[in-house]
C-alpha cells in the first residue's frame, strides 16, 4: 500500500520559504511569521533572490544554494515563478511541497495549462503538493503553522480538511473563543495533486486525531471517497458540510477552486452511504466535530435533560425526540432521589426543572451525577450553567444592598465551580452536553471548554448535538461494509447495446430496455412485441385479458398523456381500437408491445442518473404519476451493497407504504433490495448507458415488477467510462 503524502508533507524536519522577505505586510512574509513564532522546531531556510537574511535567517539566493534538501518547500511566490522553483526543489530532492500561490486550474485557460506543467513536474520528481491556491496547514503536534493567522492554543482532537482557505485561517480566533482546537488542519485549494480524500485518509490514520471535519466544493472520485470514508467512519466520526448542491454554490466552487459540483440530493446519498454526518452550516461543521472529537461515544438513545428552566428542558426534548432519541420518564426510585435537592413544585421526571435556582452545585454536579449513576441514561445535557456573567448583569441592580461589595468579592464569596462538574463525562464515560446563552463572559463557559465539555448558544443546538451522537452510534452499528463485485455483463445486454448503437439510436426502446434489465436478473413483466396489427390481436388472446397496450420506438421517451399507451384492455375489440388509436396518435406505423395488466396498488421507481464528475448514482422511491408531485426519492452512488439498499428503502418518507397496509402485503424488502444493488451494476459494466428509468416499478403480490424502463445511451464517442 502506498504511504498517504500527508504523513511526510505535515511533520517536515526542515522548510524552505519562497517569498517570504522582511516586508511584514507581505503574504509570504506574514506566513512565515506564523511558522517562526508559534513554534516550530525544524530548520527554516529562507530563499530570496535579493535579501541576505530573512527575519534574523540566513537567506539563499536560489535553491541551488540551499546548504540541505528541505523536507518542504512552501511557495508564495507568482505562479510563473512556481514551476521553475519546484523543478529546482524537485532536483534538489525534495518530496513535499506547499503551493499558496493562487491563478492556475480556476482562473482559465492559461491557469490550467500552468497546473498542468506543475503536475508533470510534481511526476517527475514525485513531489506531493498541497494546492494550489491554499492556505497551507497547521499541525498543533508540532506546533506548525503556515497560515497568515496566529495558532497558539493547545493541542486538539478535530481534524480538518477544507477547500476554502478561509476556514482554516480567519477562523482561528473564533474557534479560539469557542474552545475549538484543531488536531491537524489542511487547506486543500485546487487539490491538484493531494486532494480531500488523500486527507480524509491521512485524518483517519492519525492518532491525535479524534474525529474529522470536512468543507466539501466537490469530490472528484466519488468511490474512492465512499471505500476511504467506509474505513473510518466506524471508528472515527466524520462530519461534512457541501455546498456545491445548488446552482449558485456549483457556479461559485468553480469560480473558487476549479472544482466540478454536482446536486444536492446525490450528495445527500454519498454521505449516506460514506457513514458522513452531514451538516448545513460552517458553525455546525466546527461545533459538532469538536463535540465527536471531545466526548464519549453515546451508546444508546437515552438522554437526561437538566435545567432551570422550563421553555429550554421543552426544547431540547422536542429536538430529541424528532431525531429518533428518548427522553425516558426516570423511575420513582430515581425521582425521589433527585427531589431531595430541589424545590417542592420543580418537576424531576426528565427533564428536571429546577426553575429560578442559584445553587449551581446541584444543577451541575449533584443531579447530574445521581442521573449519570443511575444507569437510566446514556448521555446527559445540562442547560443554564452560569456564574460570573449572570453577577455581571444584575450587580448593578442588587449591589446597594450588599453593603457596596465590590463584584469582584461577591465572585469570590459566591460557590466556586465544582470541580466534578468538569469531569463528569469522563467519570462517567458517557456524553455530557452544555446548553449556556453565555459565553467567554462567564466562567462556566469557559472552564467547560477549557476541559473538553461542548457548550452549545442554544438549547435546540445542544439537542441536535446530542442527536449527531446518536447518528454516530448508528454508523459504528452498522454492517461491515463489502462493496459488491461488477460481473462481466451477460452477451445478450452487450448485444442490445451495440446493436442500438450501430443504428445511431440515443437509446433502447421500451422492449429491448426490459430484455436488457431481465437479462441482469430484474424481474419484468412477460410481453410481446407486434409490427402489426393481427400480431398484436393474435398476442392479446395468447397473454389474455386485461392487457397494456404501448407503442414501442427508440424515440419514444414518455407515452402517458400522449395517447400512446392504452390500459386495462379487456377484448379482442377493445385491443384491435387500441391499436387503431396508438397509430393514430403516433402519426406513423410504430409496434406495439403488449403485455398483461400487473395488478398492484403501491408504485414506486428505480433508476441510474449520471451527473458529470459525479459518476452513476442509483435512484429510488415513490413512483407512478406521483414521482415528480411527491419527490420522495433518494440516491446512492454506484455500486450499492444489498445493505445500502435496504438503507435507501428505510430513507424514503413514505416507507410506511412498504408494509402491510389496507390489507395488502408487505413489500419483499430483500428482493427489492436486491433489484437495487444489481441494478447499480449495470451502468459500471456498461459505460455506454448514461440513463436507466425503472417507472413504475409496480408492487405484486409483494415482489416488485419492472412494467415500464427508459436505457438512455451515450453517443459513441462519449462512451468511456464515466465511473
Amino acid at each position: 500500500m502506498t504511504e498517504n503524502p500527508l504523513h511526510h508533507l505535515m511533520k517536515p524536519s526542515s522548510i524552505a520559504l519562497f517569498g517570504a522577505g522582511n516586508n511584514f505586510m507581505k503574504m509570504g512574509t506574514m506566513q512565515a511569521l506564523s511558522i517562526v513564532k508559534d513554534g516550530y522546531q525544524g530548520q527554516i531556510l529562507p530563499v530570496h533572490p535579493k535579501e541576505k537574511t530573512v527575519m534574523g535567517f540566513k537567506a539563499c539566493a536560489s535553491v541551488a544554494d540551499l546548504p540541505m534538501t528541505p523536507d518542504l518547500g512552501f511557495l508564495v511566490v507568482p505562479s510563473d515563478q512556481v514551476p521553475p522553483i519546484m523543478e529546482a526543489l524537485g532536483q534538489k530532492g525534495t518530496k513535499s511541497a506547499i503551493v499558496i500561490t493562487a491563478g492556475f486550474g480556476e482562473t482559465g485557460e492559461k491557469g490550467i495549462k500552468l497546473q498542468e506543467e506543475l503536475n508533470r513536474i510534481s511526476k517527475e520528481y514525485n513531489i506531493r503538493y498541497l494546492g494550489p491556491n491554499c492556505m497551507g496547514i497547521i499541525n498543533s503536534e508540532i506546533c506548525l503553522n503556515t497560515t497568515v493567522m496566529p495558532y497558539t492554543y493547545a493541542k486538539g482532537a478535530l481534524g480538518f480538511a477544507s477547500q476554502s482557505g478561509t476556514y482554516v485561517t480567519q477562523t482561528i480566533p473564533y474557534l479560539g473563543r469557542r474552545g475549538i482546537r484543531f488536531s491537524k488542519a489542511i487547506s486543500l485549494g485546487n487539490s491538484a495533486s493531494i486532494d480531500l480524500i488523500d486527507a480524509l485518509e491521512y485524518l483517519g490514520q492519525d492518532k491525535q486525531t479524534r474525529a474529522i471535519a470536512l468543507y466539501i466544493e466537490s469530490i472528484k472520485d466519488v468511490r474512492r471517497f465512499v471505500e476511504t470514508a467506509r474505513k473510518i467512519t466506524p471508528h472515527k466520526p466524520v462530519v461534512a458540510q457541501y455546498v456545491g448542491g445548488s446552482e449558485a454554490g456549483a457556479r461559485s466552487a468553480m469560480s473558487h477552486t476549479g472544482s466540478l459540483a454536482a446536486p444536492d440530493p446525490l450528495y445527500q446519498g454519498l454521505f449516506r452511504q460514506a457513514g458522513v454526518i452531514r451538516v448545513d452550516s460552517i458553525e455546525a461543521l466546527y461545533e459538532l466535530g469538536n463535540m465527536l472529537a471531545q466526548t464519549p461515544d453515546l451508546c444508546g438513545p437515552r438522554i437526561g435533560i437538566v435545567t432551570n428552566s422550563g421553555g429550554p428542558g421543552s426544547a431540547m426534548a422536542n429536538v430529541l425526540e424528532k431525531e429518533g432519541l428518548a427522553v425516558p420518564q426516570f423511575s420513582p426510585a430515581l425521582q425521589a432521589e433527585i427531589s431531595q435537592l430541589i424545590p417542592e413544585h420543580a418537576p424531576c421526571g426528565n427533564p428536571v426543572d429546577l426553575t429560578f435556582h442559584l445553587d449551581f452545585e446541584t444543577l451541575t454536579q449533584k443531579i447530574p451525577g445521581i442521573i449519570l449513576d443511575s444507569g437510566e441514561v446514556d448521555g446527559l445535557i445540562i442547560h443554564g450553567a452560569v456564574r460570573k456573567g449572570y453577577f455581571v448583569e444584575v450587580y448593578k441592580h442588587i449591589q446597594d444592598y450588599l453593603g457596596n461589595m465590590s463584584l469582584d468579592q461577591l465572585l469570590s464569596d459566591y460557590q466556586p465551580i465544582p470541580d466534578k462538574s468538569l469531569t463528569l463525562a469522563k467519570e462517567y464515560g458517557k456524553p455530557v452536553v452544555i446548553s449556556s446563552f453565555f459565553g467567554r463572559d462567564d466562567d462556566y463557559t469557559v472552564a467547560y471548554r477549557d476541559h473538553g465539555m461542548p457548550v452549545f448558544n442554544g438549547p435546540e443546538k445542544a439537542a441536535l448535538g446530542m442527536a449527531a451522537l446518536y447518528q454516530h452510534s448508528q454508523i459504528r452499528q452498522a454492517p461491515a461494509w463489502q462493496p459488491p463485485d461488477v460481473p462481466d455483463p451477460p452477451q445478450q445486454a452487450c448485444d442490445l447495446i451495440t446493436t442500438a448503437l450501430d443504428k445511431g439510436q440515443s437509446s433502447l426502446d421500451e422492449c429491448h430496455a426490459k430484455l436488457l434489465l431481465k437479462a441482469w436478473g430484474v424481474p419484468t413483466v412477460e410481453e410481446i412485441l407486434a409490427h402489426e396489427k393481427d400480431q398484436a390481436l393474435a398476442a392479446a388472446q395468447t397473454l389474455g385479458f386485461p392487457l397494456a397496450m404501448k407503442a414501442c420506438a427508440p424515440d419514444i421517451l414518455h407515452k402517458s398523456g400522449h395517447g400512446l399507451i392504452k390500459l386495462n384492455v379487456k377484448s379482442v375489440d377493445e385491443a384491435a381500437r387500441a391499436w387503431d388509436e396508438i397509430q393514430a396518435a403516433r402519426g406513423q406505423e410504430v409496434p406495439v408491445l403488449v403485455s398483461p395488466m400487473v395488478n398492484g396498488q403501491r408504485e414506486l421507481v428505480a433508476g441510474i442518473t449520471a451527473c458529470e464528475g459525479f459518476g452513476p448514482s442509483v435512484m429510488f422511491g415513490i413512483g407512478g404519476i406521483l414521482t415528480e408531485a411527491l419527490n420522495d426519492v433518494v440516491f446512492r452512488p454506484a455500486p450499492v451493497s444489498v445493505d445500502d439498499a435496504a438503507q435507501m428503502i428505510e430513507d424514503i418518507r413514505s416507507r410506511k407504504l412498504l408494509g402491510p397496509v389496507r390489507g395488502m402485503p408487505a413489500v419483499n424488502t430483500q428482493a427489492l433490495a436486491g433489484l437495487l444493488s444489481r441494478l447499480s451494476l449495470i451502468p459500471l459494466a456498461h459505460p455506454q448507458i448514461s440513463e436507466i428509468d425503472i417507472n413504475p416499478l409496480i408492487v405484486q403480490g409483494g415482489d416488485p415488477v419492472a412494467v415500464d424502463a427508459l436505457v438512455v445511451l451515450n453517443p459513441p464517442e462519449d462512451s468511456g467510462d464515466k465511473s
